[in-house]
């Protein structure tokens, strides 16, 4: 038998708000997307003005980092990530063709060691992405370490 833990749209409510916060602080307009363990999208969120394009580039950040479960920066690190010509995973993009991306903004989202989810950005440059990525998996942290409203006292009977 094997828990499974899952994202929930709160979860990703309080994973784009906080995403949001970082790209207003940087200066950036970006797209986010946070996606489940099967890398469908919960919740997407373009900020005003944010390009058109990132919408598409972020869902498909989301679906690489949640597939795949390491960050997207990580296929074209030199000297050995695997997207990097000569190296294994050379052309893996052409895989899922419009989906799979290799470059910065795909971040999973781990839970005791699940991957659960991913959160894609994108908008900025690699930094920015990194800084708002960063954000929303913090964000995320900090509210599966918050105590539950009820902790410590039974729950309440209906009268």
């Amino acid at each position: 038998m094997h828990t499974v833990f899952r994202l929930t749209l709160e979860d990703a409510l309080v994973m784009l708000e906080a995403a949001e916060q970082e790209a207003r602080r940087i200066g950036v307009k970006q797209t986010i997307c946070v996606a489940d363990d099967g890398a469908h999208p919960i919740a997407l969120h373009r900020m005003t003005g944010a390009r058109l394009t990132g919408v598409e580039i972020a869902i498909a950040k989301a679906f690489t980092a949640a597939g795949h479960q390491r960050d997207t920066h990580l296929f074209n690190e030199p000297p050995n990530g695997p997207a990097l010509p000569g190296n294994e995973a050379f052309g893996i993009s052409h895989m899922h063709p419009g989906r799979f991306a290799v470059f910065v903004g795909g971040f999973p989202i781990v839970h005791e060691g699940q991957v659960v989810g991913a959160v894609g950005v994108s908008g900025g440059n690699g930094e920015q992405d990194k800084a708002v990525g960063a954000a929303a998996l913090r964000a995320f942290r900090e509210k599966v370490a918050a105590p539950a409203p009820n902790d410590g006292e039974p729950p309440h009977a209906p009268a």
